[in-house]
């Protein structure tokens, strides 16, 4: 089952609506965090509007994913979200974890969606990660669907920055503030914290504002590993 399951991801994959199939990630962007081989993730992700959407607030479909290890250093992973057509997004990273000095690096891609020009953001990206006594600083580079990721005013603005910081306080305590460029639906700035109940279970709560204007959203993020 487990084998059937990787290469169904993995096929999907080589083959929004603003709908957000994630890896694992910070609050907003991917990381360089690998899911461990063998092991499964669940997410449920939900995005509020603080205001109504006729006001220009940002509100999504719940999204219900599913990441997986499929082989070391390998993750690929399968988002729901409801209520919405073509509620299926597809996510594929692979990346190599900090060593000594080295820094930790992850290229994949994400929004991978099933209906042409609708939900086909289809999003790359490369990361690069170091931790110092302050935090984990990461860094990198995006680009997606230029017919997709337009601005306010419909032109392509289909690439930018990735920028993030995140410290662990302490075991149950995660602090972060995300970043990515772009004045399009994925350009943000997401200020948050998770608070792990046992270690394999975490809550997140975060407050974000878009580089477009649109109002600020709140996010709310469960996640399970298994």
């Amino acid at each position: 089952m487990e084998t059937k399951l990787s290469l169904f991801l993995l096929a999907s994959i080589l083959l929004s609506g603003i709908c957000f199939a994630t890896p694992s990630t910070q609050i907003w962007n991917p990381s360089t965090d690998i899911q461990t081989t063998g092991t499964y993730h669940f997410g449920i992700d939900n995005y509020a509007t603080l205001v109504p959407p006729s006001d220009g607030g940002y509100a999504f479909p719940t999204d219900f994913g599913l990441t997986y290890g499929a082989l070391p250093g390998l993750e690929v992973g399968i988002d729901l979200f409801a209520p919405q057509e073509n509620p299926a997004y597809f996510n594929l990273k692979y990346g190599i974890p900090e060593a000594e000095k080295l820094p930790a690096f992850a290229v994949g891609g994400y929004n991978f969606g099933t209906k042409t020009e609708v939900t086909d953001q289809n999003i790359v990206y490369g990361l690069i990660a170091k931790t110092f006594p302050l935090g984990r600083l990461s860094a990198g580079y995006f680009s997606g669907n230029p017919n997709l990721l337009v601005d306010n005013n419909g032109n392509k603005d289909n690439a930018g920055l990735i920028l993030t910081w995140d410290k662990y306080i302490n075991d149950k305590l995660w602090l972060c503030i995300d970043y990515a460029g772009t004045k399009s639906v994925i350009g943000s700035t997401f200020y948050g914290l998770s608070w792990a109940f046992s270690s394999n279970t975490s809550v997140l709560f975060a407050y974000g504002t878009w580089n477009n204007g649109a109002k600020p959203t709140v996010t709310t993020q469960l996640d399970i590993n298994f």
